[in-house]
């Protein structure tokens, strides 16, 4: 099935959002909120309603990643609102401390429509993932995970890559089901 990849975003419009999102992380230090740009102000690109993720790091180490699965937002105000999500509310971590500003650095992650996989078993579908490129979404009933295409970095086999999801997701490794769904997509990362 192929995907459907959206454009992708000019050295102008990443570093516009780079912007923001920092921005977004000031604000946030400052008033207790994220930061609320008016998308009108943006170029089209950056109205568009697309989903994203933003990934902060702290000396080379996660201090926090969240984002959208689904586009709900003009893309601007989707990076914002992540920035700020990432650094006060990712529940694996204390709230960003202005001292932190001195070592953190910033990626965005835009994301393409998630396309649904089909496969016949565990086999099929490990032997479809495309290590380095694929995003994954997996669920089956209430449990549900998802992996960037950047955790292939520190998970770079298919079947590391698929149970660590599934254990994100609270199943367990060695879990399989007929009812499990998973779908893929890519993205479009940059950062500082």
């Amino acid at each position: 099935m192929p995907f459907s990849e959206p454009a992708t975003l000019d050295a102008e419009a990443r570093r516009l959002l780079l912007e923001v999102a920092w921005e977004s992380l000031r604000h946030g230090l400052a008033r207790g909120a994220p930061l609320t740009p008016d998308p009108a102000d943006f170029p089209e690109p950056l109205r568009a309603h697309r989903a994203a993720f933003v990934t902060l790091n702290h000396f080379h180490s996660l201090r926090g990643c969240i984002g959208h699965l689904e586009p709900c937002a003009p893309l601007v105000l989707d990076v914002a609102e992540n920035a700020f999500a990432a650094a006060f509310r990712d529940p694996r971590f204390p709230r960003l401390e202005p001292w932190e500003l001195d070592g953190l650095t910033l990626d965005i992650s835009v994301l393409s429509i998630p396309e649904p996989m089909r496969f016949r078993d565990e086999q099929d579908l490990l032997r479809q993932l495309r290590p380095g490129v694929d995003g994954l979404i997996l669920a089956d009933g209430a449990a549900r995970g998802t992996f960037l295409p950047s955790v292939w970095e520190s998970l770079p086999t298919p079947r590391e890559f698929l149970n660590h999801l599934k254990g994100k997701a609270g199943l367990p490794g060695g879990y399989w089901s007929p009812t499990l769904r998973v779908s893929r997509y890519h993205t479009e990362s940059f950062g500082d």
